[in-house]
């Protein structure tokens, strides 16, 4: 600045500013240090409004190319235009190193870069984690647990159904269709050991991979339930997929009280929905299978999104909405959780897997297939099964619950009811959705039609638009 103008500019000061510090030290703010950004008439030659207007959208259109570049960069890559694709997703990194990743859109978009990435150079690691040693399955599954009420919601509105179907029962038998560690059934046990007249005899089947610790989960189940008088017996089931099941292997004791419980699972069994009609998919064979060995209840919950689609740009777009919301309600809780510390590295590393098999996975090698509940009600129906809605008394526990999980309430998490199914909501967009089913013993489908895989398309359902699509949840709506 030209000095003759810094010095009309300091006549026009006041003198230097005394300053008390917390621990009692006078410091003194010398106007001169600021003086090339203060006018003559002692305002800021930029209002900090105008300023940080500037910023916000600077910030938002910077977002919004960073979509489009992905999204574009996707088109490409389904196109086989693979320099294209290169392009676009080199720019989109470009806009990456200059927002934030550690929150909002910076967040998500980061994560399907680096699918995106994955599918282009399958041969190198994009993995956020390559500095740290593999983890297993169930260690990312519990990080999760404790990321959000995500897990939460599901094994409670499941364990409620459960304990409503087995009231009367001497003798329950629970199949649960991935055990995990176990971490569903703690509670479900308490509950029984409160039961009036004493509670049932029960006996928990846990369905895992080679490589689970089934047994040693069985362990401390089975020393739990001692310690609250409750009669009880383990089996561990190995199994790589749940269409391997036979009946034999699971020693079902006439008179038992059978349940099936599948928390996150069935969307694994599906195929392309263009797929070979001829050809019995797997959730067919396991829902048939289910049907016809007539259980009290059937307790399944899944995501509600829509990402089992051929087309990849379609897959990509959808996934890209659902998982900002998942990050986004994820970060609220552990920002809360942790006064201001939004990293929750495994429980985020959970979701990233889930996108990296959307994103990158074709033909059999894609695993998360997640579907709407409409399609999913359409495929229970037709393998022989009916709804057992849940009433209000469940719409009340899962809320109660859900606060208690989040540990404050308007946090934008909502329990929606709709038609007897539940659904674990971020700011009124589905992520979860629970329902119940029983076997129905009075129907009148055929044996011939039931077991016809082509009846209803590839997956057990038609391959029509969902009849429940996002906005299909209307009415009883509880919000946070």
């Amino acid at each position: 600045m030209d000095p003759t103008i810094t010095t009309t500019l300091n006549t026009t000061l006041p003198p230097p500013l005394p300053i008390v510090a917390a621990n009692g030290t006078m410091y003194y703010l010398d106007p001169t240090l600021y003086s090339p950004f203060v006018s003559p008439g002692g305002q800021p030659m930029v209002p900090i409004a105008t300023e940080v207007a500037r910023w916000h959208r600077e910030k938002e259109n910077a977002s919004i190319h960073l979509v489009h570049l992905l999204v574009t960069c996707t088109g490409a890559i389904q196109t086989g235009n693979y320099s294209t694709a290169h392009g676009n997703l080199a720019k989109a990194r470009k806009i990456l190193e200059v927002i934030t990743t550690s929150t909002g859109i910076g967040r998500v978009a980061n994560h399907f870069a680096d699918a995106l990435a994955q599918r282009l150079f399958p041969t190198y690691s994009h993995t956020s984690m390559s500095h740290l040693p593999p983890i297993a399955p169930t260690d990312l599954h519990n990080h999760f647990y404790d990321a959000g009420p995500y897990l939460k919601f599901a094994y409670s509105t499941a364990n409620q159904a459960i304990l409503d179907a087995f009231e009367g029962c001497d003798n329950v038998h629970i199949v649960d269709f991935a055990l995990m560690e176990g971490l569903q059934w703690p509670t479900l046990i308490h509950a029984l050991s409160k039961r009036d007249g004493g509670p049932p005899h029960l006996r928990i089947t846990g369905v895992g991979p080679h490589g689970d610790k089934l047994n040693e989960v069985g362990i401390q189940l089975t020393d739990l339930a001692a310690s609250l008088h409750i009669p009880f017996s383990f089996h561990a089931l190995y199994a790589n997929q749940l269409n391997e099941l036979s009946y034999w292997m699971l020693k079902l004791i006439p008179g038992e009280a059978l349940a099936f419980n599948s928390i996150l699972q069935l969307h694994r069994l599906l195929v392309d929905p263009d797929a070979d009609p001829a050809v019995p998919a797997p959730i067919d064979i396991l829902l048939r299978w289910v049907s016809n060995l007539k259980p009290k209840i059937f307790t399944i919950i899944e995501q509600e999104a829509d990402h089992n689609r051929p087309s990849l740009l379609e897959r990509f777009t959808n996934a890209l909405f659902h998982y900002a919301s998942m990050f986004d309600s994820m970060e609220a809780i552990s920002h809360q959780a942790a006064g201001g510390n939004t990293t929750n590295t495994l429980g985020e590393e959970y979701l990233r897997s889930e996108i990296f098999d959307i994103v990158c996975g074709e033909g059999s090698a894609r695993t998360e297939r997640h579907e709407l509940l409409g399609c999913w009600k359409e495929r229970l129906v037709h393998a022989g099964l009916i709804q057992v809605p849940f009433g209000p008394n469940e719409v009340r526990l899962a809320t109660a619950q859900l606060i208690h999980a989040t540990s404050f309430s308007g946090s934008g998490y909502a329990i929606l009811e709709c038609a007897g199914s539940l659904a674990l909501a971020w700011h009124g967009r589905p992520l979860y959705a629970a329902t119940a089913w029983r076997a129905n013993t009075a129907s009148a489908m055929t044996d011939t039609k039931r077991h016809d895989p082509g009846h209803r398309g590839r997956n057990g359902s038609s391959k029509g638009k969902s009849p429940l699509a996002r906005d299909g949840y209307a009415g009883g709506i509880v919000m946070m």
